[in-house]
């Protein structure tokens, strides 16, 4: 993975932790996942080990929770 992925539900919470995110990895860096959006990534979210939103999936493979937003039951309804 030459990417980190950050993982959201779009909550103001997690958009904030977006606009973070992007200003201090830079855009390029990062792939922007809302789960909300794109339902089909949780599954792939939670095989890396996200266990709520916000979080980033660092391009080696640890998963860093971000200011607690929903927990993955939640994103799933």
């Amino acid at each position: 993975m030459s990417k980190s992925i950050f993982y959201h539900a779009g909550c103001p919470v997690c958009i904030s932790a977006e606009h973070d995110i992007v200003n201090l990895i830079g855009e390029d860096n990062v792939k922007i996942v809302h789960l909300g959006e794109d339902r089909s990534q949780i599954k792939n979210a939670e095989i890396a080990g996200v266990q709520s939103v916000p979080a980033l999936l660092t391009s080696n493979g640890n998963v860093l929770h971000i200011n607690f937003g929903a927990s993955m039951a939640d994103v799933k309804g």
